[in-house]
């Protein structure tokens, strides 16, 4: 995520989303302020996410790709303790030291760590010991930023700034993992019932036109970066056509009307392998019902509206349904 983005899409709730970059410019105490400000405002955005959920639902985990709300509202805490009060906090005292293993994710550095697949089974600490852990380590963070030496200072906000960037994506996360398992209940509960999809813009039907060049990608030396987001290369692009407009449940009716779940020949050899295993007939969170297509979102069930954006696409669908591909990173950094 660029410094400069926040999330894509609608989101739950009225809460303005946090645009990090623009927050933390300036110097001395004004910049100290800053940080703060963000700090406190993406922590915020990680409890709002999760207050709708009940203690029972924090501790769900439907398949081993997700993982429990509890979990990512402790794992961006330990992420803060671990790597920012631990090594810059003189007085810092941990929270709990048995908390790094259960709340570790992939940190192979940091230590050994719980098998992600089983962190559905972990009901202590519960979620109000977490919402403590999470108070324990906010007013650490404030604290540090605010008594930094001059010298140190830089090297943590920079630390603070990657977790910001790093807590955004749990936050996305979040809404993914508890849609899938409000999914897997057959009372299909609402995790927002005023959560609605986003509209597609009206006359955007055309293309973006990318004739054949060398391009320059990658993060160009302003601003938050991921390392994986560097260096600058050059890259060989196009020609290519990238539709401006994105696909709607119109176009994926068409599809599944035209019998494309049922035609081997439009499949990768193993995207047609899964289909087959798992029954594909419709997206992901599909439902025929009454004789009518219904989607389940954040808001509940949704009789599938034909103008807004298709959701819950898998990679081997979208592959099957268009000739046209997905955009290449260096074809989207381009257009």
């Amino acid at each position: 995520m660029s410094s400069a983005a926040s999330f894509a899409g609608p989101q739950p709730g009225a809460a303005a989303a946090v645009d990090i970059g623009a927050a933390l410019a300036g110097i001395s105490d004004a910049r100290r302020a800053a940080f703060i400000a963000a700090f406190n405002a993406v922590r915020a955005e990680t409890e709002r996410r999760a207050a709708p959920l009940s203690p029972e639902d924090q501790v769900i985990q439907s398949m081993p790709d997700a993982s429990p709300i509890k979990w990512h509202r402790a794992h961006t805490s330990w992420f803060f303790e671990q790597f920012l009060l631990v090594p810059h906090a003189e007085a810092y005292r941990v929270f709990d030291e048995r908390l790094a293993f259960l709340f570790n994710s992939y940190y192979v550095s940091a230590g050994p760590r719980h098998a992600r697949p089983k962190r559905g089974l972990v009901t202590r600490p519960d979620a109000a010991e977490v919402t403590a852990y999470r108070r324990h380590v906010d007013a650490a963070v404030r604290d540090l930023i605010e008594r930094a030496e001059d010298a140190a200072l830089e090297k943590v906000l920079a630390i603070v700034e990657i977790g910001l960037h790093h807590e955004q994506q749990h936050q996305e996360l979040m809404l993914t993992d508890i849609l899938h398992a409000f999914a897997q209940n057959p009372l299909l509960p609402a995790y927002d019932p005023a959560w609605r999809p986003p509209l597609l813009v009206a006359g955007t039907t055309d293309f973006v036109q990318l004739d054949e060049g060398i391009h320059a990608i990658g993060h160009d030396g302003g601003g938050f970066r991921f390392d994986n987001e560097m260096p600058v290369h050059r890259q060989l692009v196009g020609p290519v056509r990238i539709a401006r407009h994105l696909v709607s449940n119109g176009e994926w009716l068409q599809f599944i009307a035209d019998g494309g779940y049922a035609t081997p020949t439009l499949w990768l050899s193993d995207g047609w392998a899964t289909v087959e295993a798992e029954g594909w007939v419709a997206p992901g969170h599909w439902r025929m019902t009454d004789g009518h297509w219904v989607a389940f979102m954040l808001g509940g069930p949704r009789r599938i509206d034909p103008a807004a954006p298709v959701c819950h696409i898998r990679y081997y669908e979208a592959d099957a349904c268009f000739s046209r591909r997905a955009p290449a990173e260096e074809e989207r950094a381009d257009g």
